[in-house]
Order: structure tokens, then sequence, then C-alpha cells
């Protein structure tokens, strides 16, 4: 696979929609546990990444490139996974159902006053 540049979410999207088409991915610890806490499985996840659209780019985080996207299960059902955007690998860094109160929909944050 080709590096692909970090700021381009377009590129990013579809880099990941490959990844998980072929099942290139890692889940972290932490990833695992946000998927047993919300009932969330790998599938949901995979399917998610394969129509992705990120939310929000960190290209510059401290730890490596990563991002936000947002994705629906095969049921509909809204997710969020923050990812890796630079390696050979996905890295599923988190996962969760965007909710109140930290979101008011899948693409709104709720304002903290």
């Amino acid at each position: 696979m080709t590096d692909v540049n970090t700021r381009d979410t377009k590129a990013i999207a579809d880099r990941l929609a490959l990844q998980a088409q072929g099942e290139r991915i890692r889940i972290t610890t932490h990833a695992h546990q946000e998927m047993v806490e919300e009932a969330v499985v790998l599938d949901d996840v995979l399917f998610a990444l394969r129509r992705a659209t990120v939310i929000e780019n960190y290209p510059d985080h401290k730890r490596g490139p990563c991002c936000l996207v947002y994705g629906q299960s095969q049921m509909g059902r809204d997710l969020h996974v923050v990812c890796t955007t630079s390696l050979e690998l996905a890295i599923i860094i988190t996962v969760y159902e965007p909710k109140p109160p930290k979101w008011k929909g899948p693409f709104t944050r709720e304002k903290i006053e």
C-alpha cells in the first residue's frame, strides 16, 4: 500500500476503506473495551470504515497522524472510529456511538460552556 497524504481527508477515507476491505486493521485494547461496552462487533467497524467520512483530522498528533471518522453499521447505527492514518495497518484507537452529552448528532459536538 502506498503512502497517503495525511492532510487529504478523501485519500484517508479511501485508504481506510481499502484497509477495512482487506481487514488490515489492529484493534487496541482500549478500542476493544469500548466495543464491548457499546455492543459493537468487528463487522460493524469494518462496514463503517468501508464508507467512512473523516470528520476530524489530526495530521500532527503527538503520537502520529490519526483521525475521527463517521460511518454506519449495516443496521444503520451511527459510529465514530478514531484510527491512525499513515500506517500499513489501520490501528483502531477507539469506537463509540456519538450521543449526548458529548454529541448532538454524528457531526455536531455539544458546546461546553
